[in-house]
């Protein structure tokens, strides 16, 4: 069974993780920071991180631009969750598909395997992410030349919606593709709960 949290800003909705995943103690997640190595999220990174302690798991990092593919192969299989960071979407992209990571982790979460996608990693796994341009910046990934996402969601994730800072690319996102595009539209407390080919919305 696909099984996957979609949102904004972790550190906000991380209570809904619990509801959806009661026994979290001792589990363990494989955690993705390398969408924020083209933004300066580290703070946010840190905390996202710190809250994943706080429930009691156990938190392994794998960046995966540096990664060698046995490494990423051998995280993602063995943790029992796949959390991926927010930063910039097309620098997520370019690196997953450079170093093979993307099949990797299509395999794992078509298989029944939790993955909490955070911002960039919310909109990566949409059928394209073209359509985040307002919000992150393509030229950050140069050698990335397609940007067909992971294609594990038919709709599009616009995060950050109403937020003080992204908002506003949020709402061009919206304007410019709302005829076109399924979006499904989250501030930074709500989440986007998937469960095969279901999907809802939770608030925080």
């Amino acid at each position: 069974m696909k099984r996957m949290l979609l949102v904004s800003m972790f550190q906000n909705v991380g209570d809904i993780l619990k509801t959806i995943e009661p026994n979290l103690k001792n589990k363990t997640v494989t955690f993705i920071p390398t969408a924020s190595l083209a933004e300066k999220l580290g703070f946010f990174v840190k905390i996202g991180k710190w809250r994943l302690k706080r429930m009691g798991l156990k938190v392994e990092e794998l960046e995966i631009s540096s990664s060698s593919y046995e490494t990423i192969k051998s995280k993602l299989e063995k943790n029992d969750i796949i959390y991926i960071s927010g930063g910039n979407t097309f620098f997520l992209l370019q690196e997953l598909k450079r170093t093979g990571a993307d099949k990797l982790l299509i395999k794992e979460i078509n298989n029944g395997k939790l993955y909490i996608g955070e911002s960039a990693g919310a909109i990566a796994v949409a059928p394209d992410i073209r359509y985040s341009a307002e919000m992150d910046k393509p030229e950050k990934a140069p050698d990335l030349k397609d940007y067909t996402g992971l294609d594990l969601i038919e709709f599009y994730v616009v995060p950050h919606y109403k937020n003080w800072e992204l908002g506003k690319a949020a709402e061009k996102i919206i304007k410019k593709y709302a005829t076109t595009l399924d979006l499904k539209i989250i501030t930074d407390n709500q989440a986007i709960l998937i469960e095969n080919d279901t999907w809802k919305l939770l608030n925080r």
